[in-house]
């Protein structure tokens, strides 16, 4: 029984390490000379408070901590089209990158998020 409960521990780590291995990641830096190139959807999933300190100048906003936020993201994002999303530091925009892209979304997390952005400019 031990051994049962053991493999199934492992497994369910593995699936949930796999999953977020298949995600793109970028730089901030990367971020930064994509957005001079071209009009890229970007998305803030941080809270409004957040917002108010600072923010990506052509970032689209949805709240990850509100329950309607895949209804608020996707009401703003083409799905056709790659979609970046940052948040503080990175870990909640992992979160909602997996959201969008279990719903057919194109997703690219940005790597440090907002605080590591506001360090490079």
């Amino acid at each position: 029984m031990k051994n049962i409960i053991g493999l199934f521990l492992m497994s369910f780590f593995f699936i949930n390490c796999s999953s977020s291995e298949e995600l793109k990641s970028i730089s901030t830096q990367e971020l930064k000379v994509l957005l001079e190139k071209e009009k890229v959807q970007l998305m803030d999933v941080r809270t409004p408070k957040e917002i108010e300190e600072g923010f990506i100048e052509s970032a689209k906003f949805a709240n990850f901590f509100e329950a309607d936020f895949y209804e608020k993201a996707s009401k703003q994002l083409d799905k056709n089209k790659p979609v970046y999303l940052y948040c503080r530091s990175g870990g909640r925009s992992v979160k909602a990158s997996l959201i969008l892209k279990e719903k057919g979304f194109k997703v690219v997390n940005v790597l440090g998020g907002y605080s590591q952005w506001e360090k490079e400019n």
